[in-house]
């Protein structure tokens, strides 16, 4: 049941976690994550780098995202919860099928699920912001969601640099430039790297045919369980203002 307590401590609990400062393990795990880059074949990073780069480009101008989200209108908190957990069923069962399928054809198929999984990511992401009553229609919400993505997949390091900025997003939101001079202004190395880097070791496992099916389900299911507890919780603050 959803109650105002459970799903305010549910929020604190995630904010805690987000808050805290970067443990030995993730150092380690940073340091581990650069060995194994150069092991993976640098058409993988190649894929990767431009499926980001045309994901932000396309999250950002608003041409591909949002044709499909309609703004979810006269419905309360706890309804507009109740619609998103769906949604994150949903996606969650559709980022798991489609890791299987891929994962089961070895490294060409499993190169072809970066892109997938990424078009998965965006488009839940954008119905979850209907869901909550934001419309994707605007720039700024757009931006938003790139920073929950951001949020979800980078390194602990960059985590609280985004944190900041979108728990603090009524402020910030006033110091957003020009949607052409921030396209002109993207860091674009940084966001692919940070992105890149969270999910290659798992990845790479999903190009060995057929272990790779069992991988990809795994892997993607997680994916997009951890996006939807980060988009939860980033609409969540916005909305009770905690």
């Amino acid at each position: 049941m959803i109650t105002d307590d459970r799903v305010k401590d549910e929020l604190r609990s995630w904010q805690r976690k987000m808050e805290k400062r970067q443990s030995m393990t993730g150092r380690l795990a940073k340091r581990f994550q650069n060995k194994v880059n150069q092991m993976i074949p640098e058409k993988v990073h190649h894929i990767v780098t431009a499926s980001i780069k045309k994901m932000v480009h396309a999250t950002l101008i608003g041409s591909e995202y949002t044709t499909s989200v309609k703004l979810v209108k006269d419905k309360n908190f706890e309804q507009r919860e109740r619609i998103v957990d769906e949604a994150i069923n949903k996606y969650k069962r559709a980022a798991a099928v489609e890791g299987a399928g891929t994962g089961a054809g070895g490294i060409l198929l499993g190169m072809a699920d970066f892109p997938l999984l990424l078009g998965i990511k965006m488009k839940f992401l954008f119905e979850t912001a209907s869901c909550y009553g934001y419309d994707v229609n605007d720039f700024r919400e757009r931006l938003f969601i790139l920073y929950l993505f951001q949020l979800a997949f980078s390194s602990e390091e960059k985590k609280k640099e985004v944190y900041e900025i979108v728990s603090n997003w009524e402020k910030y939101v006033h110091t957003i430039p020009t949607e052409q001079e921030y396209l002109e202004n993207i860091n674009w190395k940084e966001f692919q790297l940070e992105y890149r880097d969270h999910i290659d070791l798992v990845k790479m496992l999903q190009l060995i045919p057929g272990f790779g099916a069992i991988v990809g389900a795994a892997a993607n299911y997680h994916f997009l369980d951890v996006l939807g507890e980060t988009a939860k919780n980033g609409y969540r603050m916005r909305i009770l203002n905690l």
